[in-house]
């Protein structure tokens, strides 16, 4: 008896144990210990620029970037991973199955860089023919169309409701794994809005531009 009781808790502590999923953070072999924010990522062969970030508590995330479809977004987010803007910037939001939103440095979700640029969508008069699926890339924005700055998030499944009204400009093409783990371990504190309970932090961002050069960002200032 004395046994079978010995094995009962054995199996009771390694279901408990299975439950609860540890996570570890994967950089996926990826070096933030530099002073730059302009790297070498040669694992990915592409032509088109890349962005490592890395998010505490969770690895990397490396989204391809798509100048052809939305040129002065990509020219604007390269500026502010080149800028370190979104270093020690934050992830704020989350509505599981939807989407998961950062770039806002004071982590409220109505923080930006200062400056607004023109949406890059076709409600707005520009042509964008990449689709709100899972794994793609988009800028945030308020009820103007022209409010865009820092602030993007990841589509964590399809939305055609949003396709022609934001500005889509990039994909996850690594670290999909550490996305899925922020989406499934993180408490959102505000259903309605889908701010979490504690924000995460961007440790670090890098690009990669592949050998290319990239224009300034055309800007519209906000007024005082």
């Amino acid at each position: 008896m004395r046994k079978k009781l010995l094995l009962l808790v054995g199996l009771l502590v390694f279901v408990t144990g299975c439950g609860k999923k540890e996570i570890k953070e994967n950089l996926l072999g990826i070096d933030y210990d530099v002073k730059s924010n302009e790297v070498e990522l040669n694992k990915y062969e592409t032509e088109n620029p890349v962005v490592a970030m890395y998010i505490k508590k969770y690895g990397s995330i490396v989204i391809e970037l798509y100048p052809d479809i939305a040129p002065n977004t990509v020219n604007n987010f390269i500026s502010l991973v080149k800028s370190g803007f979104y270093d020690e910037n934050t992830i704020h939001r989350l509505e599981p199955g939807f989407v998961l939103q950062g770039g806002d440095p004071t982590g409220t979700g109505m923080g930006g860089p200062g400056y607004s640029i023109k949406g890059e969508f076709s409600s707005n008069g520009f042509e964008n023919d990449l689709k709100h699926e899972e794994k793609v890339v988009s800028m945030a924005r308020s009820m103007d169309n022209d409010s865009a700055g820092s602030q993007f998030f990841i589509m964590l499944g399809d939305a055609s409701s949003l396709d022609g009204e934001y500005a889509a400009f990039g994909k996850v093409i690594d670290g999909w794994d550490n996305v899925l783990n922020i989406a499934e371990n993180e408490k959102v504190g505000d259903t309605s809005t889908g701010k979490l309970q504690s924000n995460l932090r961007i440790k670090k961002a890098l690009v990669d531009l592949k050998g290319k050069e990239y224009s300034d960002v055309e800007k519209i200032e906000e007024k005082d």
